[in-house]
């Protein structure tokens, strides 16, 4: 297998890479939705509302917290999860930066 060669790359298109990773699954989208609703909520309310194992939710969760736009604090043998605000934020303008970038030509090539 080949080399990603992500350090041929500039810091903001690996970020935009990995929001873009962590929302490729909907799972993972369907947990950002559902820490957005509840601004923050315990593991075990995840596994209530999302279709999935404990570990599954888990692994999404790791994903999550590795792209930046979540965050964790451990309370008691729980870890309490929410929206890491800055990097939303950041990812957001990035997200927005790249699509506004796109302005439709008269003749389109394909």
């Amino acid at each position: 297998m080949g080399l990603s060669k992500t350090e041929e790359f500039s810091v903001k298109d690996n970020r935009i890479a990995a929001y873009a990773k962590a929302f490729s699954h909907p799972a993972r989208v369907a947990i950002l939705q559902f820490l957005i609703k509840k601004q923050g909520c315990i593991c075990g309310d995840i596994v209530d509302e999302i279709p999935l194992s404990q570990s599954t939710v888990s692994q999404h969760l790791k994903e999550l917290k590795a792209a930046g736009l979540i965050k964790g604090e451990i309370e008691g043998t729980k870890i309490c999860y929410c929206i890491d605000e800055n990097e939303w934020n950041k990812a957001k303008a990035y997200m927005d930066e790249l699509f506004k970038a796109y302005v439709p030509v008269k003749d389109n090539c394909c």
